[in-house]
């Protein structure tokens, strides 16, 4: 479930292939800076209230019984499927008792009807969190051509959100620059701020620390008072961990899985 299990004793890794996520900020008060390193049971008490995340693929059903009762579970939006998909699979987790946060992928989203029908979904299954990201279609579907964009037309929609969850990307992006990524951060806290909806930065999965710190602080630093997210890899083979990170484009810390199998393989 967490590699975080290697760090911190006595929690043992339940779900094969996914990805947990931990809150380490939760206060706007102390927005300007990192929050003391937590004692032991502040770690097991985060790890153990991880958020999980699902990929929507034909055999993702088989690690349902793998999840703990009643977690929080994410599932993403592939871009080798449709937004449908992920819905399906929350629904179905939300009947097996687990609290589902969708992804919705803007560049997917063909337009107002959809939001509208998305809308109506989250409305009927009582979901009131989501995670926005801009998502890998080459060519958007429709208008929303990032994450801001279509979180500004569900916030428009009759959507009874409560939060609103987007990514940080402590290594960048491979296709936006920096300057940007900053500016997007920004616009999308404010979009919430103005709506009076909550909302989350849930981090692009890093395996440099010292990078997510700085990024952490900068961001800070910015004005950024949204909860950050550390995003998890969870038990995976070595293998598979390094195509994964291949595709998300992470970078750095990429090259030092490769340079540093035995290591991340303990």
């Amino acid at each position: 479930m967490v590699v975080t299990s290697t760090t911190v004793q006595g929690i043992t890794p339940r779900a094969p292939g996914a990805v947990a996520t931990m809150s380490i900020f939760r206060s706007r008060q102390r927005s300007g800076t990192v929050d003391e390193q937590p004692s032991a049971p502040g770690i097991v008490d985060r790890v153990t209230h991880a958020h999980l995340e699902l990929i929507p693929t034909p055999k993702a059903h088989l690690q349902f019984p793998e999840l703990p009762e009643a977690s929080t579970v994410s599932v993403t939006c592939s871009p080798a499927k449709d937004i449908q998909a992920t819905l399906d699979m929350a629904a179905q987790l939300q009947d097996l008792g687990h609290t589902v946060i969708p992804h919705l992928a803007a560049r997917m989203v063909e337009g107002p009807e959809q939001v509208a029908t998305i809308a109506q979904w989250l409305n009927a299954h009582d979901v009131r969190d989501v995670f926005v990201i801009g998502g890998d279609a080459p060519d958007p579907h429709g208008p929303y051509l990032d994450a801001g964009a279509l979180i500004e037309a569900l916030l428009n929609s009759n959507a009874n959100l409560a939060n609103v969850g987007f990514g940080g990307y402590p290594e960048g992006h491979a296709t936006i620059p920096l300057n940007k990524l900053a500016d997007a951060v920004a616009t999308k806290q404010q979009l919430l701020d103005t709506a009076g909806v909550g909302g989350w930065v849930s981090t692009q999965m890093c395996f440099d620390t010292k990078a997510v710190s700085k990024w952490i602080q900068h961001s800070r630093s910015q004005g950024l008072h949204l909860p950050i997210h550390l995003g998890i890899p969870g038990v995976i083979d070595t293998t598979k961990l390094l195509t994964m990170g291949a595709k998300l484009g992470i970078g750095a810390s990429l090259r030092y899985l490769r340079k540093n199998r035995a290591v991340v393989s303990k």
